[in-house]
């Protein structure tokens, strides 16, 4: 009976188009599917870039789990007195919308890698660290360590909670225009092999960079 009456429907739908009924009727319709469409991808597409957030997602390739993930075990950011626990996708995925959905495209090319087991053993991913932070390195260099400054507000920082030390590195870093990933990395994972963020910044001609950013 359902079917019989779906056939009907859609063949009413299809019948004379100069009926101005059967017009708006057709007008409707397809702006219900239309709705319904829309609703599915968009509710699809949000689900599927929460999923890839979770540090569940961003470990469940072995590449991940037994390398990266296994260095920021017990780390600052893992475990530490106030009790925040930072997963992944805090420090490797912009929060904002457009830098988010680019980072998420260009992440997507990447898959080639682990189809073609560019870092499937431990040595293969020990020969590409270097390139592999180099690249992470520049794109906090040209945002100016967004995914850092997601979490870390510059104008909440109290001097009077901050060692002589830390006081006199961040005055520093604001008179010189630098950036967080030049002096703050290698604190989740093992530092490579090479040259760092600094020099990095030297070699992409990054001139100074604003301290604060709204």
């Amino acid at each position: 009976m359902p079917a019989r009456t779906a056939r009907k429907f859609w063949e009413a739908i299809r019948g004379d188009s100069s009926s101005p009924g059967k017009v708006a009727l057709r007008v409707f319709v397809t702006g219900v599917v239309a709705f319904f469409v829309f609703m599915a991808v968009a509710i699809g597409g949000a689900t599927g870039l929460a999923w890839t957030e979770t540090q569940k997602f961003c470990i469940s390739c072995h590449e991940m789990r037994d390398n990266v993930y296994a260095e920021f075990q017990d780390t600052i950011h893992d475990k530490n007195r106030a009790g925040v626990h930072v997963v992944c996708a805090d420090c490797h995925v912009p929060h904002e919308p457009w830098p988010l959905i680019k980072r998420k495209i260009n992440a997507t090319f990447e898959v080639w890698g682990k189809l073609t087991g560019v870092i499937d053993t431990k040595e293969k991913f020990r020969a590409h660290r270097a390139e592999l932070a180099k690249r992470v390195w520049t794109r906090m260099l040209e945002t100016n360590s967004l995914e850092c400054r997601n979490c870390h507000k510059v104008d909440a920082f109290d001097p009077d909670k901050q060692s002589d030390k830390s006081k006199s590195a961040h005055a520093k870093a604001e008179k010189q225009g630098m950036t967080c990933i030049e002096c703050h990395y290698a604190i989740a994972h093992d530092e490579p092999k090479g040259p760092g963020p600094q020099e990095l910044k030297k070699a992409l001609g990054v001139g100074p960079l604003p301290w604060k950013v709204d």
